[in-house]
């Protein structure tokens, strides 16, 4: 993809976020839809998107780079986790916790398809989805625990919780049918693919509603513009070095790098105000950070090549 066409694909989807950000300004979008509009993306939309990247031809090596970008991502996870310990020691509980929580987990689960499938197609969506794994069993154990630190945590509901997640089932169910190349009938995949089509419009209308929440003249303070060096340009800049160093091709090594170059995850501002934590800071780290990544995901494609 030439840089012009990744450009206009950034225009595209910030067009689509205005777009929802004025839903949400005129009440088309309420909070309650909002949420709706949530659910309905993580647990049918995203999963179909998921799935039907799934349903093309096997070819020679593709498991081995689904294996490397395993290891890529597990070991990124790893990274942040070390640095939880030592970055945040200094700020207030409240704003730790949210900072903790957004280096652990980016927004790759709800911009990320919209990303990879328009730079990369099908393939792109498939080894995004097989990246994320392990970003998504942090973010429902390590992740939540930093918001429920000294509440007991139930292990059961956790381990369900990853279990069970919506996007990890359709890797399992799509990698069982990539694995056997099963004909499945024409209805269930072409429901599956109109499904999965709508991912890029409804997740970019969510971000756009989690934009109209926050005055642009308060999201820059040191602290949030501190953060949004490390969530777009430190961690990145690690997933290309480690990249480079299992050898994984450009596609792969596109894939891990920006998904790590995601903005703060939506999340953490749910998670923030459902456990007294700083809801108002942990929505203009999200806020920031989506903003800015405007700019540096391009500047990061171009990097990768």
């Amino acid at each position: 993809m030439k840089l012009t066409d990744l450009f206009s694909l950034q225009g595209t989807l910030f067009a689509l976020m205005l777009i929802g950000a004025f839903f949400k300004k005129r009440g088309i979008i309420s909070e309650e839809g909002k949420k709706c509009l949530s659910d309905l993306c993580l647990n049918i939309i995203i999963p179909c998107n998921i799935f039907k990247s799934c349903l093309i031809d096997l070819e020679p090596g593709i498991f081995r780079t689904c294996g490397l970008l395993l290891v890529s991502g597990l070991f990124l996870q790893l990274m942040a986790l070390g640095l939880n310990r030592v970055l945040y020691n200094r700020c207030a509980e409240t704003q730790k916790k949210v900072l903790q929580y957004c280096t652990l987990v980016p927004m790759s689960g709800f911009l990320g398809n919209p990303i990879a499938e328009g730079l990369y197609s099908s393939v792109g969506v498939l080894y995004t989805s097989i990246f994320l794994i392990p970003m998504r069993i942090i973010m429902w154990s390590a992740g939540t625990s930093y918001f429920v630190a000294g509440k007991s945590m139930d292990t059961k509901k956790v381990l369900k919780n990853v279990l069970t997640h919506p996007c990890l089932v359709a890797i399992y169910l799509g990698l069982i049918c990539m694995i056997t190349q099963v004909e499945l009938p024409k209805v269930l995949t072409e429901t599956v693919r109109y499904i999965g089509n709508c991912n890029t419009c409804v997740t970019m209308f969510i971000v756009g509603t989690i934009l109209a929440d926050v005055k642009l003249s308060t999201l820059f303070s040191r602290t949030t513009l501190l953060f949004s060096g490390l969530r777009l340009v430190l961690l990145p800049a690690l997933a290309f070095g480690f990249g480079l160093l299992l050898g994984l091709d450009k596609v792969s090594l596109g894939v891990s790098v920006l998904m790590t170059g995601m903005p703060a995850g939506a999340t953490a501002a749910i998670f923030a105000a459902r456990y007294d934590s700083d809801a108002l800071f942990a929505t203009r780290c999200v806020v920031l950070t989506t903003l800015l990544s405007m700019l540096t995901l391009p500047l990061w494609s171009w990097i990768v090549g």
